[in-house]
């Protein structure tokens, strides 16, 4: 059904991530800290703009939410929304740990239906779209459908931030120690794509500090491999909402059917 977006998506993605690794290795990177005091550099800017212009000229009747450019809200009069972070992890970006991606999704009336993420630093991506599974491409070209370990409950694999782990999360993986057998740092998005793939299980992140860019694109990829990404109260996470904080935070789970309570 979203075939055509689908391959636009990965289309541009592919050359967004020769534009980011441009950036990536120049001398003295740029860094600029925006209103929210988070850090932006040249290549968001650039990456943003530059996916933007493609994917409009190609779906002209489409809208767009996107970290670095100005949200008017037209948006919520439309059906179809493009999604897009076009670098998620800027920190890992700066501080150069090969953990950043670029995040591409399409809402369709607020339900998530295509996402793609590039890790440019790997030359690997993921990408699913609403029925149709999700795939892992390594770096040599190599397509595989991914899911999840949709039936593991214990033993498990508990990921986290690398840059954004907080107390109310250490207390988490505490509670749940009994569970948890490893416990490892992830950059942005990468964790979603990990969990898909049944190499991690789980992950908290309870903040109000991520927005929709950052989870859209790998809420489909992880669902799409039987995983979930709930919020606290158990809920799915719908998009394209006027307010596009993720208050609260939410739960990354290899089965919807695992969530663990943070009371």
């Amino acid at each position: 059904m979203f075939q055509k977006e689908l391959d636009s998506m990965i289309k541009y993605g592919l050359e967004a991530k020769e534009i980011a690794l441009k950036f990536y290795h120049e001398a003295h990177l740029e860094v600029e800290v925006k209103d929210d005091h988070s850090p932006v550099t040249k290549a968001d800017k650039t990456i943003d703009k530059f996916l933007k212009e493609k994917l409009s000229h190609d779906f002209p009747t489409y809208a767009f939410l996107t970290e670095e450019s100005q949200d008017d809200k037209a948006r919520l009069d439309n059906d179809y929304v493009f999604i897009i972070d076009p670098i998620d992890g800027t920190k890992d970006f700066i501080a150069h740990d090969d953990q950043f991606t670029i995040n591409i999704a399409l809402a369709y009336r607020h339900e998530p239906v295509v996402g793609v993420i590039i890790i440019p630093a790997r030359n690997e991506y993921y990408f699913a779209s609403k029925g149709e599974g999700s795939f892992y491409v390594d770096s040599e070209g190599k397509k595989t459908r991914i899911h999840s370990n949709s039936e593991k409950r214990e033993h498990l694999i508990c990921l986290t931030s690398v840059f954004h782990l907080n107390d109310v999360e250490k207390q988490l993986i505490e509670k749940y120690h009994h569970l948890i057998d490893e416990v490892r740092p992830c950059g942005s998005s990468i964790k979603m794509c990990e969990i898909a793939r049944g190499i991690a299980d789980i992950s908290f992140r309870i903040s109000n500090n991520t927005k929709e860019w950052d989870t859209c694109a790998g809420q489909v990829i992880l669902e799409e491999a039987g995983g979930a990404l709930l919020t606290l109260d158990n809920k799915r996470v719908l998009y394209n909402r006027e307010d596009v904080y993720n208050r609260g935070g939410y739960l990354l789970l290899n089965n919807k059917k695992h969530f663990l309570s943070i009371d």
